[in-house]
């Protein structure tokens, strides 16, 4: 390691989000009521972008917080506003938070946004933007994916499908273009300004059904158009297939990961694309380790991938409450250092790493 920042949270999160001024937001999922959302102050290291010397402060800070009466499985920061929207059981709706203001330390409620028919429905995946206005993006399945206008709780657009399968994320590409992926692997892109027209990506290779996936989008790095973003989907049984959005017709690659054993489901499996270096995927779920890739020299011939670095600190760290090993929950890559990424476990743990680089490597 270059440098490792370690914090203990008070309950397991499976969130790590980024809010302004290069704050960090967590949440806790482990209780049925009281759960903590809390916002962060990173160490002073990460707070400036160029690599500094050794600092006295290493710790974070919590700077202010509030508690969910339910468990919290999304959260998302509305862009350039202090809202925040979360999404959790029993059902699809989404609660909107108000960060506080600076003579004050609470993240309060302030709103709740329904959806038709959410009673028993799985909890809704969340995404954010403000290109045109705060909106939000969310749905637990193909046919019931809407984008509402966050303060006033305005309808903007409802998906037109005949599926309803269940989905495991979704994103904005930009403030017109939707990209939906489903437990199953299939992945979809949508146009807000043709809600009658679903693209569809090439399938997933057929595998058992009780095989799922989720998706990572590399959105938001500099220079980079969106039309040129990969797509990377990561299955629980650690194949990885990279997608061209120009050329939905066929794979830009498949790979098998190097994961100890399959993941039991798609509910804490991770894949992102780092923001600030070109070609960097890292992605968690399985175990106690993160997994960071060079896919540059990726093909589509299904062979096995070597991970360039592996964070094995959440694995060491101790077990959870029921005596098994920690599982990493989520992890992210910070905004700005190249290959600085934060990670969560369900012991409570926090880790933010960052790794020397292999010799050869630029």
């Amino acid at each position: 390691y270059r440098d490792l920042h370690t914090f203990e949270l008070q309950a397991p999160t499976r969130l790590i989000e980024w809010a302004r001024g290069n704050r960090v937001c967590v949440a806790g999922y482990g209780q049925s009521h009281g759960n903590e959302i809390l916002q962060l102050i990173p160490p002073p290291t990460l707070l400036t972008k160029e690599t500094q010397g050794l600092c006295p402060e290493r710790d974070f800070k919590v700077e202010c917080g509030g508690f969910s009466e339910r468990p919290v499985y999304s959260l998302k920061y509305v862009p350039d506003t202090s809202l925040l929207v979360t999404s959790g059981p029993p059902d699809n709706s989404l609660q909107v938070w108000q960060v506080s203001a600076e003579d004050s330390d609470v993240i309060k409620s302030v709103s709740t946004i329904a959806t038709e028919n959410d009673t028993g429905q799985s909890w809704a995946k969340i995404a954010t933007i403000s290109a045109r206005a705060p909106w939000v993006l969310h749905g637990s399945r193909l046919d019931r994916v809407q984008i509402t206008e966050v303060e006033s709780r305005k309808n903007v657009y409802t998906t037109a499908s005949r599926g309803s399968e269940e989905l495991s994320g979704l994103a904005f590409l930009d403030c017109n273009t939707l990209l939906l992926c489903c437990a199953t692997g299939r992945l979809c892109l949508a146009d807000i300004r043709q809600p009658q027209c679903l693209t569809e990506a090439t399938a997933v290779p057929s595998a058992p059904c009780s095989e799922q996936w989720c998706m990572g989008t590399r959105h938001g790095a500099q220079g980079l158009e969106t039309s040129s973003q990969p797509v990377a989907r990561l299955s629980s049984r650690g194949l990885l297939i990279l997608t061209d959005l120009r050329k939905t017709s066929e794979f830009l690659a498949l790979v098998k990961t190097r994961v100890p054993s399959p993941a039991s489901g798609a509910e804490f499996l991770c894949a992102s694309w780092a923001p600030a270096l070109e070609g960097y995927l890292a992605i968690s779920g399985f175990d106690g380790t993160v997994h960071v890739y060079d896919t540059q020299s990726w093909d589509s011939s299904g062979r096995e991938a070597e991970p360039i670095f592996i964070h094995k600190g959440h694995a060491f760290g101790g077990a959870g409450g029921s005596g098994d090993s920690p599982l990493v929950t989520v992890h992210t890559w910070h905004l700005q250092k190249p290959r600085t990424l934060l990670s969560a476990a369900s012991d409570g743990s926090l880790h933010v790493w960052d790794w020397v680089q292999p010799c050869g490597k630029c």
